[in-house]
């Protein structure tokens, strides 16, 4: 609030100096920020734009242009938030409605309120579609389960959607839809109705998109963390349940692809879960790769997306998926276990290596002793804007191709090498400068 130093001293504390309430407005438009209530009057109207809130309460008297532009407050769409929710104490349709009028006459597009009826309507149109992809399954726990009990319905509920044709795609399309309508009318007695079962599908929908994260958590959990899935939405008494707990796995101490884990994947109840963790396992133990070796990132992406397209397409089980996924986890996994080069080495020997001949032309240790000496020299070359100098990239591949002359690496095979070496180098500069 403005004021002055004539306001007692109980005001005092709440007059604040333009710095300071610039401060407080960029706090509220932070949708992360913990400051979530503010009383107005009439400041923050012209150009406050804050498209994370979503609910304005009026008790004062508003008409025209004025009341357009408190609206406005709330009205942005953002994230999973469709539109804003206004509250009205004092009766302000009439004013709306002539608002809106206004608005229309004056070029304004769009529809700045929807029909009650309508939106109703839509919601409950789309959570009976999500009933009806979970048809026969019992989800009734999870308002009055034990908290085990409810963890156990999320990897059985994803078993019936994964089991439909396009069911993942279907359901998280359908839930999204939900819960935007859902989000405009939570307060409305239909809403209040499937609540508990909107809560559900949510907790559903994350467990079938979650992509991994990098988050480490603890030292005891450093090496699983990597590689973590972690269900965001699925809690229990304020705490957050990671996804191996839901599948029935225990979190490995060690390397997540490591044999003993694997196993365990493989004997899961629910088949099509255990194939969809292992397909975010692998496509975040590719991701972290792909920082470091681009050989290998290429080789294991392609196949893993050929693996995937046949069970996709029906043309392997499920349990034929698992087995591919497990035996390219173990691929994954053996291909970081190579001794007698430095992961950087061994980034360079896959490099020169990708083609087959010229391996079979030079052999092993003649392309591990190029690959060291790659590394040196190249280290030695990049500067922090290397990559965007043609000048730069042109003396590091003038570079690399005296190294491979040298040592009789194939010429007709060079100007592929030497693209793949540079691609290498790109990807591995950002921790060298």
């Amino acid at each position: 609030m403005t004021g002055s130093a004539d306001d007692g001293p109980d005001w005092q504390p709440h007059i604040r100096s333009k710095d300071k309430r610039r401060k407080l407005a960029n706090r509220f438009k932070d949708s992360k920020d913990p400051f979530r209530i503010v009383i107005v009057r009439d400041m923050w109207l012209t150009g406050f734009d804050a498209p994370c809130l979503h609910t304005m309460y009026a008790d004062k008297p508003m008409q025209g242009h004025g009341l357009m532009q408190a609206i406005a407050r709330v009205n942005r769409v953002f994230r999973d938030k469709p539109g804003g929710l206004v509250v009205d104490y004092l009766g302000l349709a009439d004013q709306l409605k002539r608002a809106l009028a206004i608005y229309t006459e004056s070029g304004g597009q769009g529809n700045p309120t929807c029909d009650t009826h309508q939106a109703i309507a839509l919601m409950l149109e789309k959570h009976g579609i999500a009933c009806d992809l979970l048809h026969g399954f019992n989800w009734d726990k999870w308002t009055s389960g034990q908290p085990t009990e409810r963890l156990a319905l999320i990897p059985a509920g994803q078993e019936i959607i994964l089991e439909q044709e396009d069911g993942k795609k279907r359901f998280v399309q359908v839930v999204t839809e939900l819960c935007r309508a859902f989000a405009l009318w939570a307060a409305n007695d239909e809403a209040t109705e499937i609540r508990d079962d909107v809560s559900f599908f949510q907790a559903l929908q994350s467990a079938l998109n979650k992509e991994s994260t990098n988050n480490r958590e603890s030292p005891e959990q450093i090496d699983a963390a990597i590689r973590q899935l972690v269900s965001k939405a699925i809690t229990t008494e304020g705490q957050v349940i990671d996804v191996f707990t839901a599948a029935g796995l225990k979190q490995p101490d060690i390397g997540i692809l490591d044999d003993r884990f694997l196993a365990e994947v493989r004997g899961l109840k629910h088949k099509n879960v255990a194939a969809e963790l292992l397909e975010k396992l692998l496509r975040d133990e590719i991701k972290l790769r792909s920082k470091r070796n681009f050989v290998q990132t290429q080789l294991f992406s392609e196949k893993l997306k050929k693996t995937l397209n046949a069970y996709h397409n029906r043309a392997i089980s499920t349990m034929e998926v698992i087995e591919e996924l497990i035996k390219l986890a173990k691929e994954v996994q053996e291909s970081g276990n190579r001794s007698g080069l430095t992961p950087d080495e061994w980034a360079f020997y896959d490099a020169l290596a990708a083609n087959g001949s010229a391996k079979q032309a030079m052999g092993d240790a003649k392309l591990k002793v190029i690959a060291a000496e790659l590394i040196t020299k190249v280290r030695q070359s990049v500067t922090i804007d290397w990559t965007l100098r043609e000048s730069a990239r042109a003396k590091i591949k003038v570079m690399v191709k005296r190294i491979l002359n040298k040592y009789g690496y194939p010429p007709d095979l060079q100007e592929e090498a030497v693209k793949t070496v540079l691609m290498q180098a790109e990807l591995l500069c950002a921790e060298w400068v």
